[in-house]
């Protein structure tokens, strides 16, 4: 990558968080006080596993994509192909993995909801068939 990807720094190496990700990724913190915004880089092929923000009541994450192609999947819906300008309103509760397309680096803010009793549960990797059936 010879060029910025948007305005906002890719950040450091997301080393804390390597085990769920297949590839690599990025993070930058952009706000921790209030509400917490993190942009995420993912370089091309890199995807994280299935993952649910659970909460009693609030709770789960806003993205906003704000460079190159990726994708975003709910459980038992499908892929949602994601450009630059796009919002993924995720529910709490809901089973769900985004990351870069194939071809392409990929950056999101990622906005963490507020709420109560919050926790975030790391599954399964994306299973490189699926993941390869996606444009």
């Amino acid at each position: 990558m010879t060029e910025p990807l948007s305005i906002f720094p890719i950040g450091e190496p997301n080393n804390a968080y390597a085990q769920y990700f297949d590839g690599q990724s990025y993070l930058a913190p952009i706000s921790t006080e209030q509400i917490g915004i993190f942009n995420v880089t993912f370089e091309p092929g890199c995807r994280n596993h299935w993952h649910i923000h659970h909460a009693k009541t609030g709770g789960g994450q806003i993205l906003i994509v704000v460079a190159g192609r990726g994708y975003y999947q709910e459980e038992g819906k499908p892929a949602r192909e994601l450009k630059p300008g796009d919002v993924v309103n995720i529910p709490a509760n809901v089973k769900h993995w985004h990351g870069a397309a194939k071809d392409s680096w990929f950056q999101h803010l990622a906005v963490e909801v507020s709420g109560e009793e919050t926790s975030n549960e790391w599954c399964e990797a994306v299973s490189s068939e699926e993941y390869a059936k996606l444009k």
